[in-house]
C-alpha cells in the first residue's frame, strides 16, 4: 500500500470538522517549515520536538506533508483552546517524560536533538506488535483516576505523542492544500449517480 493509499484511508475513518476562523487561517497561510514561530502554548523545547514528531508522522512525498501545510502551528493552537486545565497538565507532563527518556536515551537534552534521534525514540514507543498496541489502547481508555502509579508514566507520556498524532491528522485532512491535491475536489459537482461501484471513486471526498 502506498502512502496515498494509507492516507486515504485514514481520511475516511475521521468525522472532525474545524471551523475556527483563526484555525483554518493557520493551514490556509504560506509555509517556511521554519523550525520556529511566536507559540501560543508550546514550550520552547515541545515547538522542536513537536515539528520534528509532524515531519515524521506525516513526511513530504508525492503528496505534501505535515510541515507544508503548518500543522506543528495548528497544534499550538489547537492544544492552547481545546485543551482543558487537566489535559494541558497532563501534556506537559506527558512532554517531560519523553524528553527524559530521550535524555536517557541519547545522553543529551532533546533541546539538541535532531529529527534520527527522536524518529527512533519515537519507532520505540509505536513500533510495537499487536498485543502491546491493545494494552496502550486499553490504558489510554481508562480515567486518570483509573490508572495505576506504575502506568502513570507511560500513560502521561502516551496521552502526549497520541495528542500530537490525533491533531495534526485532523489538521492535515482539514488543510486546503490536503483538500484540494490530495482528497478528490470538484466546487462544481455534475449530475447525481445514485450507484456508482466502490473501485471507481477514487479518494475519500473534500467536497
Amino acid at each position: 500500500m502506498n502512502r496515498r493509499d494509507s492516507i486515504k484511508g485514514i481520511a475516511m475513518s475521521l468525522g472532525y470538522v474545524v471551523a475556527a476562523p483563526a484555525v483554518i487561517s493557520v493551514l490556509e497561510s504560506c509555509t517556511t517549515k521554519n523550525k520556529t514561530w511566536p507559540t501560543v502554548y508550546f514550550s520552547e523545547k515541545e515547538q522542536h520536538v513537536v515539528t520534528y514528531l509532524v515531519d515524521i508522522i506525516l513526511p513530504s512525498t508525492e503528496t505534501p506533508g505535515g510541515l507544508d501545510v503548518n500543522l506543528p502551528q495548528f497544534i499550538d493552537m489547537m492544544s492552547q483552546d481545546m485543551f482543558s486545565a487537566e489535559e494541558k497538565s497532563i501534556f506537559k507532563e506527558g512532554s517531560e517524560i519523553f524528553a527524559s527518556r530521550f535524555n536517557e536515551k541519547f545522553g543529551k537534552d532533546i533541546s539538541a536533538s535532531n529529527q534520527k534521534d527522536v524518529a527512533e525514540l519515537f519507532a520505540v514507543y509505536f513500533d510495537l506488535i499487536p498485543e502491546e498496541q491493545g494494552k496502550i489502547q486499553f490504558m489510554q481508555s481508562k480515567p486518570i483516576d483509573e490508572v495505576t502509579a506504575e502506568e502513570m508514566d507511560n500513560y502521561k507520556m502516551y496521552k502526549f505523542l497520541l495528542n500530537i498524532r490525533s491533531l495534526a491528522l485532523l489538521g492535515y485532512f482539514t488543510s486546503e492544500k490536503v483538500g484540494k491535491e490530495v482528497l478528490n475536489f470538484d466546487p462544481i459537482p455534475g449530475r447525481y449517480e445514485p450507484c456508482v461501484p466502490v473501485s471507481e471513486i477514487g479518494n475519500a471526498w473534500t467536497i
